[in-house]
């Protein structure tokens, strides 16, 4: 029987307060007898002494860089790009290159060298193909807020003034309440615009601009039935905000490009992408080209007519409500793993491997 011993890592990846793993699905771990050691973290939204009190073995930060093989090595996001040392442990977490993203090869060959395993988050999938878990609701919600109180600020200030840090929201209630606060500064309510909007994300997407006050007709809802004639698209140059909330998994026609955007008569002036498939060379959003972060949230589209045009392209935003997007996230990821005893057999793992070792093929 293989190891389950699960070593939960601290994460990387700067102002990252997510957590895969909670004082709450750790304590359901270790009663159906799984042993957790938990790093300490001084980002993790969930106060070491949290995972103290549940009975975790608690370890230093990065030890499981020297951790016992048989360990398995638990995380969210990827590893930094400047970090080239083999991967001998099986991970999981997300790693961001299955979709040839930029470095891909970089990152499976850590671990060709280490004879390491990697189950991919991302590609967690029950037998119907549907992943096990996802941050799609909160990402969705977190961005079309973060598009509103961008349009807000371009309405209140110059138009060489950007958009400053972003802090996370102790609950959702706050980050509400700070956006509807921020729509009492202006006379007047944005159009959004949502592609995506049936899935987890776009719903998320709805529910927040429902919650902040938007009437109806103001939130414009896309999936597949509205987009299947292929962009670009005059409707979204037509409102205000964008947000993309599609999971690309094949080449499709862009939603805009450049000779779209440079209208004189364009009301689009904030673009949220929340699926941040920012070096995807399938990109549905070809107009930018860099990730933002919660301290530098938007990059302009250097446009040559119509008014400013920002992008927030923020690759974990469920950052903004860390607390509650962990533990939807883990709670709903905890069957999975209480079968990592078994996930030699066990077919959502046994899934994950086969396409972990078909990518680390593609390297040969």
């Amino acid at each position: 029987m293989p190891s389950t011993i699960i070593h939960f890592r601290a994460e990387l990846k700067p102002l990252e307060h997510r957590s895969a793993l909670t004082p709450t699905t750790a304590k359901k771990l270790m009663d159906a007898g799984y042993t957790v050691y938990v790093e300490k973290s001084s980002e993790r939204i969930f106060d070491i002494a949290e995972f103290e009190a549940i009975g975790a073995t608690i370890v230093e930060e990065g030890s499981w860089k020297t951790a016992p093989k048989d360990r398995i090595i638990f995380g969210l996001k990827e590893f930094p790009e400047a970090d080239t040392f083999p991967l001998e442990h099986e991970h999981i977490q997300f790693a961001h290159c299955y979709k040839d993203q930029a470095g891909w090869q970089d990152v499976l060959g850590r671990f060709k060298r280490g004879n390491g395993v990697l189950y991919d988050l991302e590609f967690l999938q029950d037998d119907t193909g549907r992943r096990v878990a996802a941050f799609g609701f909160h990402a969705g919600f977190a961005g079309a807020a973060l598009g509103v109180q961008n349009w807000v600020f371009q309405q209140t200030h110059g138009k060489h003034e950007n958009l400053g840090a972003i802090k996370p929201y102790p609950y959702e209630k706050d980050l509400v309440d700070a956006i509807k606060a921020d729509l009492a500064k202006v006379n007047k309510l944005p159009t959004v615009l949502i592609i995506g909007a049936l899935g987890r994300c776009g719903s998320g997407a709805v529910d927040v601009l429902r919650k902040i006050g938007l009437p109806e007709e103001n939130i414009i809802k896309w999936d597949m039935a509205e987009t299947s004639k292929g962009g670009p698209f005059q409707e979204i140059v037509d409102a205000d905000i964008f947000v993309n909330c599609i999971y690309l998994s094949q080449p499709i026609p862009p939603f805009v490009d450049m000779a779209s955007l440079n209208k004189s008569d364009r009301k689009l002036s904030v673009i949220v992408d929340v699926s941040a498939d920012t070096t995807n060379p399938h990109n549905p959003i070809p107009v930018y080209d860099i990730a933002t972060t919660f301290t530098h949230p938007t990059t302009d589209v250097p446009t040559t007519a119509g008014p400013r045009l920002s992008v927030i392209s923020i690759d974990h935003l469920p950052s903004l409500l860390p607390r509650e997007a962990s533990e939807s996230f883990s709670e709903a990821l905890l069957p999975s793993l209480f079968q990592l005893k078994d996930r030699d057999t066990a077919p959502v793992w046994v899934r994950a491997k086969k396409l972990f070792e078909h990518h680390l093929a593609r390297l040969d």
